[in-house]
């Protein structure tokens, strides 16, 4: 390999280094945390067996064809907060009735916003993450975890589409949470 081949390889490594580490999601900090909150999402009812149920109903992309969410209150970490929960499902005989009667069977992903106090003033202290149905944590195309401010200062994504809520609060259904 010549030198400039070599240093080439060398730049290009290193930026996608701090690129990926300089990103607002998916770090180990960002991780844990979405592990914590998860776990506090089975003690309380928003996940896991024995998860409480809303009504299930139409949904949109990216989230799912059909959607069930829940708000409430909860404690992670010393932080109480708002926290929504909304469960995306889809696939091959989705509706509303087959949800409500299996939900297990059509579940695809649980995303869910936690109020973090002092997390992020630009975006209301929203905590973001994607899980799996198992709690573990999906993946962008890049393989980033989808934990924290996902895509904050990007095009696309959560934080880009949620800017659009109404009252400026970054929440769709309603302008009960501050």
């Amino acid at each position: 390999m010549n030198k400039e081949m070599l240093l080439t390889t060398i730049l290009s490594g290193a930026l996608f280094f701090s690129t990926a580490h300089a990103a607002p999601f998916g770090g180990e900090k960002e991780v844990a945390y979405a592990k914590s909150l998860w776990t506090v999402l089975t003690e309380t009812g928003y996940a896991g067996s024995g998860q409480i149920y809303g009504t299930p109903y139409t949904g949109q992309a990216p989230h799912g064809a059909i959607l069930d969410t829940l708000n409430g209150v909860v404690t992670v970490k010393g932080n109480t907060g708002a926290v929504i929960v909304k469960r995306n499902y889809g696939g091959a005989g989705v509706s509303k009735e087959a949800v409500a009667n299996n939900p297990d069977k059509y579940l695809k992903a649980v995303t869910v916003m936690f109020k973090r106090k002092g997390y992020d003033a630009q975006t209301k202290d929203w905590f973001w993450v994607k899980y799996k149905p198992d709690g573990s944590l999906h993946t962008n195309p890049k393989g980033m975890m989808l934990a924290g401010k996902v895509t904050k200062g990007m095009p696309k994504g959560c934080i880009a589409c949620h800017t659009a809520a109404p009252g400026g609060d970054f929440v769709f259904n309603s302008d009960r949470i501050k």
